[in-house]
């Protein structure tokens, strides 16, 4: 058997600022580097130890990562930057202060952005002061100008069964730390979630899930970590 170790990125200063984030690079509060640490103190507490990493190329995925790893003694292990890894893409959503956005579109229409399968939030203009267009870590990628959840699964799971997977079948624990949107993708697809649940579903930053892994394929229910 093998383990994947799902972690969200702890607290962001944009997740406390209350703003729309998506594929803007923010770091983590204090409050996320303690929770990044509690994570990697729990997986050394429970015997979980990654030996294979991924993460998305954004800071408060890879901090997390590397403070996780350093709390379990296991900064050692070989860790994966990818940006198909990335959070979802908020478009012109991006920066933006989700109360008002509320006030200004209503509650009706910022739900549907935030919660809908597959509705993308305004596309982001470009030569905006988000636009990653000229990013030196997108080289070469055409970086989205807004995605739903679905866009955001069309680019998690083809990277899944490239990349990751064949890990897992060799017998390595996998520790991916990620986002709300890219983790809510792999839940989906190793749990079969319906398109209409799928978006009510809440990962918490800081809380590693596991799978268990026999080959490729899942041994038993998701739990937390904690649970076990």
């Amino acid at each position: 058997m093998s383990k994947l170790i799902l972690v969200r990125h702890g607290q962001s200063e944009w997740n406390l600022a209350n703003r729309f984030t998506g594929w803007w690079d923010v770091d983590l509060t204090e409050k996320g580097e303690a929770e990044a640490r509690e994570a990697g103190e729990l997986m050394k507490a429970k015997g979980v130890l990654p030996t294979v990493a991924f993460t998305s190329v954004q800071k408060r995925a890879i901090r997390t990562m590397n403070i996780a790893l350093d709390a379990c003694d296991r900064s050692w292990i070989p860790v994966t930057r990818d940006w198909h890894l990335n959070e979802r893409h908020y478009g012109g959503l991006t920066g933006l202060d989700k109360q008002e956005t509320r006030e200004r579109h209503g509650d009706e229409q910022v739900h549907i952005w935030r919660r809908s399968f597959d509705v993308p939030p305004p596309e982001l203009e470009p030569g905006s002061e988000f636009d990653l267009s000229n990013d030196p870590r997108y080289a070469g990628i055409d970086v989205p100008r807004t995605e739903s959840l679905k866009l955001t699964i069309e680019r998690v799971l083809p990277y899944w069964e490239e990349a990751i997977l064949p890990q897992l079948a060799k017998g390595e624990n996998v520790i991916i730390s990620a986002h709300g949107n890219s983790l809510r993708a792999l839940v989906k697809h190793l749990s079969n979630i319906s398109d209409d649940e799928i978006t009510g579903l809440e990962i918490p930053t800081g809380q590693p899930i596991i799978y268990d892994f026999d080959g490729t394929k899942v041994a038993g229910e998701r739990y937390y970590l904690k649970d076990s």
